[in-house]
């Protein structure tokens, strides 16, 4: 077997656990049962997987299980000791210091800052004062991307990177130039979650053509409104709020008929949440 098809086989079998995780979130981890997924022995399964996502498997899962807690405590239904054990610990004390350990504020002082508390003054959490955006105008070229479709909630879109990353990986599309999208296409506060289109994206060089579930598409070029969200990609909907709800209304500007786009400037596997930092791109006319 040549090596670019070693590592498209390879790519395959990661996608496949990443498809198995997102879907068993809740269940143990069994390495075992991954390596059977991936159709490699168990004796060599996490070497593998650790030496081509750059994390091992329990931290891929801790991530991803902190990320949904992230959300469910904004979402503010689910008590906080049901989302620890949703999150895989046993006691709501090691949860607040995983989760502080990630998020730097424990589980209640996040929540407190987006659930709102009534009061007569309906005052702002400190949390949500202290936080600025700012937004720019600039003429972007158009981008040509590989695209995987996402489709239901868009805070699920990080499992779709993970197969997208396998993908990529196997058909040697990394290099140190390569930046990664999403495109988002419909508003969530209107569509219902399982509805919701979205992609997950990665550049590509000239004369890619497209294989397997990858579409090949082009991010306009033309104006845009861009701000810079520094944090967890649960807290991007108040970027949304104020990039809508403030800067649009008070700018004289237009939305072209495109989707808003999201750009990923460094790497989950590599900062913590809170230093996570994502552009958004709204178009303009």
């Amino acid at each position: 077997m040549s090596e670019d098809a070693t590592m498209q086989d390879y790519g395959a079998r990661l996608e496949r656990v990443f498809k198995w995780l997102r879907d068993h979130l809740d269940e143990n981890v069994d390495l075992t049962r991954l390596a059977g997924v991936a159709c490699l022995s168990r004796y060599h399964f996490h070497r593998v997987y650790h030496a081509m996502r750059g994390e091992t498997v329990t931290e891929t899962v801790r991530r991803l299980r902190l990320h949904r807690a992230a959300v469910e405590l904004i979402a503010g239904e689910l008590p906080v000791s049901r989302i620890a054990r949703r999150a895989g610990y046993t006691s709501q004390e090691a949860f607040t210091r995983a989760f502080k350990a990630a998020y730097a504020v424990p589980p209640a002082r996040y929540r407190a800052s987006f659930v709102p508390v009534p009061t007569t003054h309906n005052e702002e959490d400190a949390m949500e004062a202290t936080i600025t955006y700012h937004a720019a105008i600039r003429e972007m070229p158009a981008i040509r991307v590989a695209a995987l479709a996402h489709r239901g909630d868009y805070m699920q879109i990080g499992a779709t990177f993970e197969q997208l990353g396998a993908i990529a990986a196997s058909m040697n599309l990394f290099g140190p130039s390569t930046r990664s999208f999403g495109i988002y296409y419909d508003d969530p506060s209107a569509t219902p979650k399982e509805a919701l289109r979205s992609e997950a994206c990665l550049t590509v060089p000239d004369g890619w053509s497209p294989t397997g579930p990858l579409e090949l598409r082009e991010i306009r070029g033309g104006r845009y409104a861009v701000t810079l969200h520094v944090g967890p990609y649960a807290e991007l909907e108040r970027a949304y709020k104020w990039l809508y709800g403030t800067w649009l209304v008070q700018s004289g500007e237009e939305p072209a008929d495109a989707p808003i786009v999201e750009e990923y400037l460094n790497d989950v596997r590599s900062v913590p949440p809170t230093e996570l930092k994502t552009e958004i791109w709204l178009p303009l006319r």
